[in-house]
């Protein structure tokens, strides 16, 4: 079967779904200036506010899991919208919390909003072919990776003239603003309104045994990774190495944005002219060798804020060309069933960078300087490599065996 293409004028807009994913990104990061202020505020230790970080994504592991199925069943309009009114109601519940515990729960099921990032990805593949999907996809993301460059500067300068409510008052308003645009814009593109479940269940084991979606998941999942590593080490490796201020931490966030931006700029470009594989193939390398770089240069006592964060831009760059062919390719597997391949390679994804920043954290200390980082990240984008490659010799294998 292949999916029902939606004709052009019924189809969502481009700022639908980038607003979809964009608010999704600045829950996620534009608070991260405050965490201090929000531990001493609640009276508790830093490391209990950091699980508003670590807790948001392990749910949002299993969100992306859920959320595919239950929209190729329901349709990818209902379930969006209703994530939004979820999404909406926590953001109020965080800024009436009344102790660290309501916060943290309000919090964790503030990450429903994750939703957009599955769902968004499955409806432009509902829309297009599978290489037009990874071409659409890189727009798509290069306009959401516009917002973590600002997010933490704009979250830094609320917290210094509101406080750290701020930030979350923002979340909310911004969420209201993208319901309403979803309600009047996004339209149903999933296939006669969604799939029967009986069907789903049918045809998950081809799915499951496919080699080509895992192996275009496993490449995204180490991909991704790298960057939740960074995520999680980065403020310390900014702070305590490189003895950064806060606001500078602030700034240099913004470089790994600035790559991936112009990655999703070339995924745009030459996803259709070069094919997915090979865009895929070579953002890993780039992520690799770029990081590899700097480890060598921090083990040889070159530390800089240029060095640790210049190489993240690279890496940036190479994911936004790897991730949207990839998510693309795991979707283009079975495409009756998008928004599932959608949602269990997110869950991966999430999961993985979860426990690859919770890994990372646990072996930064005072005298480490980058390299357990570095080398945590230098590691998982050689494996996406591998990944890749696999995907191409089966491939082969198949075109070879007729």
């Amino acid at each position: 079967m292949t999916p029902n293409h939606a004709p052009a004028d019924k189809r969502p807009s481009l700022l639908t779904l980038v607003s979809i994913t964009g608010v999704g990104a600045l829950s996620m990061n534009i608070f991260l200036p405050s965490l201090p202020g929000m531990a001493r505020d609640f009276g508790v230790d830093y490391a209990v506010m950091q699980l508003s970080v670590s807790a948001f994504l392990a749910v949002s592991a299993v969100l992306q899991l859920l959320c595919g199925p239950i929209s190729d069943l329901f349709g990818r309009r209902p379930v969006i919208l209703g994530a939004f009114a979820i999404f909406l109601l926590a953001t109020l519940g965080t800024l009436l919390a009344p102790s660290a515990g309501w916060f943290l729960l309000f919090r964790m099921i503030q990450a429903v909003v994750t939703t957009g990032f599955v769902l968004s990805r499955a409806v432009v593949r509902d829309m297009v072919p599978a290489e037009q999907a990874a071409s659409m996809i890189g727009y798509v993301t290069m306009g959401m990776s516009l917002v973590p460059m600002i997010a933490p500067t704009i979250g830094g300068v609320l917290d210094e003239s509101f406080g750290w409510k701020a930030s979350f008052a923002t979340m909310g308003i911004l969420g209201c603003a993208v319901f309403a645009l979803c309600w009047f814009n996004l339209t149903e593109t999933a296939r006669d309104g969604g799939i029967p479940l009986r069907q789903q269940v049918a045809t998950y084991p081809v799915l499951a045994r496919s080699h080509r979606f895992w192996g275009y998941s496993l490449a995204a999942t180490l991909s991704a990774g790298a960057f939740y590593a960074y995520l999680g080490g980065a403020p310390f490796v900014g702070q305590v190495v490189l003895h950064l201020s806060p606001a500078q931490v602030g700034y240099w966030f913004a470089a790994p944005s600035i790559g991936y931006a112009l990655g999703n700029f070339l995924s745009a470009r030459f996803s259709l002219r070069i094919g997915m594989n090979r865009m895929i193939l070579a953002g890993s390398i780039i992520c690799t060798v770029s990081l590899s770089i700097a480890l060598m240069i921090d083990m040889a006592g070159g530390q800089s804020p240029l060095v640790f964060f210049g190489s993240v831009a690279f890496m940036g760059l190479g994911n936004g060309m790897l991730l949207p062919n990839a998510n693309a390719g795991m979707m283009s597997v079975r495409p009756e069933l998008a928004g599932t391949a959608s949602g269990l390679g997110g869950s991966m994804a999430v999961a993985g960078g979860a426990g690859l920043a919770a890994l990372a954290g646990a072996f930064l200390h005072d005298d480490a300087g980058a390299a357990p980082l570095l080398t945590i990240m230098v590691i998982v984008s050689a494996a996406s490599i591998l990944s890749t490659l696999w995907v191409i010799a089966r491939e082969r294998q198949v075109v070879a065996g007729g």
